[in-house]
């Protein structure tokens, strides 16, 4: 077994075993599994909502950004900070809601609150749809991580097994909690990792972060500005605007946010959040040194990894591996737990009303073995780019915004037709420019760049809340007090 390999291994046994003490003391009832008895403090919060975001598709997608499309990359930066700073707002009346109305999940949470089974279960579908990709993307990097930094002692499938594994354990035995402390590991060793190699690479090949660019400039100088088609600036502006919009729709905070014990520490982490993403930029100055330092790399996803491995003792490249194989586990278990808790409370749940906290439990770590099967297999295939996958994922969830957003209003002149008919439409055309590789420029030959080069998500996006108010205005909402302060709607069309 060479170091590298060693190290890796290493550190998986650590975070399998962290993540199976995790559970002592603690009777795994469905709350306790999947949202911690919503008993978190702000520190587990913050790792898990961290954890979250900075995955290993931050390691191999980000610096492959970069590589590959130069200055256009900093919209990953942008929308993370713009994303972050709308948690001070949103996530602490979310939180209040959720607690409020034992609410575990995404999709229970639009199921309450337009109290509709069915938009609840849409909702569902939507989120484990969505999640998939993402999920293939985690996988995927990991194998190739895994692979490439033990030297070929492991390949590519293998690894994808191997991490599949680790992961199932934990989460199987310990939900959430595992999750929460196998993020202690990882959180440090990401930080230190990317902001080693951001800091490291460009002095040591370049002298200087200005000797970096000075070398971008003479071998590729349009990497450091946007073009004037294509990833131009009305692109970019596009593209920040809808994903900070989105940011925490994704089904996997869901979890982490319901897990906290009070409210407060989500204004803390608006705070920090922020700030921690700005370690994404060192990523950057990754991606930028191999546009430089490997000319003949044809895939960006490979770009921090063939230039470590260029660059560093194989114990080094080893922790390299160890930190993207837990950049996996972390925010891997808490895509699946929360897609197989969407599962059980939206679609077995209505099914059978009478199940026990137990069987839903049970039918929860089901779906997490089933689903991590499905997307094991999915990143053993062919397939587009990481960053690609990413966005078609975000698009997805950006559809649920319109009505989450308005459900947190005292008086939501939204209905359940309007807001399930209106992610409907977005939903469908999201995946039908996906597949059929429909842009803007299509649409509108004959408009100018500005208009062409806009991100497509938009008109998903506008449809989608068009839609929704037409359909709202179509139906009739009478206010229903259930006695806890709470509105319910009951709609009729309106004849």
């Amino acid at each position: 077994m060479n170091t590298a390999l060693l190290i890796i291994t290493l550190f998986l046994i650590i975070s399998i075993v962290m993540g199976l003490l995790a559970k002592r003391g603690k009777d795994m009832s469905m709350e306790q599994w999947a949202i911690g008895g919503r008993g978190f403090g702000g520190l587990f919060v913050f790792l898990l909502l961290a954890g979250e975001t900075y995955s290993v598709f931050t390691l191999l997608g980000t610096s492959g950004l970069a590589f590959n499309n130069g200055a256009a990359a900093f919209y990953l930066l942008a929308f993370t900070a713009l994303g972050t700073i709308t948690s001070y707002w949103l996530l602490p009346v979310i939180w209040k809601y959720a607690k409020e109305n034992n609410v575990v999940s995404q999709s229970q949470f639009f199921s309450k609150k337009y109290n509709s089974t069915g938009l609840g279960v849409f909702v569902a579908v939507v989120g484990v749809v969505a999640l998939i990709p993402y999920i293939t993307i985690l996988f995927k990097s990991m194998g190739i991580l895994v692979a490439a930094t033990s030297y070929g002692a492991i390949s590519s499938n293998v690894a994808i097994w191997v991490g599949m594994i680790a992961l199932l354990g934990y989460v199987m035995v310990s939900g959430i909690h595992g999750s929460a402390w196998t993020s202690t590991i990882k959180d440090f060793l990401i930080f230190f990792v990317i902001l080693f190699l951001g800091i490291y690479l460009p002095i040591h090949y370049h002298g200087s972060l200005g000797g970096l660019f000075q070398a971008v400039s003479e071998v590729k100088p349009q990497a450091l500005t946007l073009p004037e088609k294509g990833l131009s600036v009305s692109w970019f502006i596009s593209t920040v605007a809808i994903s900070s919009f989105a940011y925490f729709m994704w089904p996997h905070v869901a979890p982490t946010v319901f897990a906290s014990k009070n409210a407060k520490a989500f204004r803390l982490n608006a705070v920090l959040l922020p700030i921690y993403a700005i370690m994404v930029l060192f990523v950057y100055f990754v991606g930028f040194t191999a546009i430089v330092q490997l000319p003949g790399l044809k895939s960006g996803d490979f770009a921090l990894l063939e230039l470590s491995m260029k660059t560093f003792d194989p114990w080094f490249v080893g922790i390299i591996g160890a930190t993207g194989l837990l950049a996996t586990l972390v925010p891997g278990s808490m895509m699946l737990m929360s897609a197989a808790t969407m599962i059980t409370t939206n679609v077995i749940e209505p099914l059978k009303p009478n199940v026990s906290d137990k069987n839903k439990a049970l039918s929860a770590k089901g779906f997490v073995v089933l689903l991590s099967i499905v997307c094991a297999f999915f990143s053993m295939s062919e397939s587009s780019t990481l960053a690609t996958l990413y966005l078609t994922s975000f698009s997805l969830i950006t559809q649920m915004a319109p009505s989450m957003y308005l459900s947190l209003r005292k008086n939501n002149g939204i209905t359940k037709y309007g807001a399930g008919i209106g992610m409907l439409v977005g939903v469908a055309i999201v995946i039908y420019v996906t597949f059929t590789k429909t842009t803007m420029a299509i649409l509108f030959p004959s408009l100018p760049s500005v208009i062409q080069d806009l991100n497509i998500g938009i008109i998903a996006l506008a449809a989608n809340i068009l839609v929704m108010f037409i359909i709202s205005s179509l139906t009739k909402k009478t206010i229903v007090n259930n006695g806890n302060n709470e509105n319910k709607h009951d709609v009729k069309l309106t004849s």
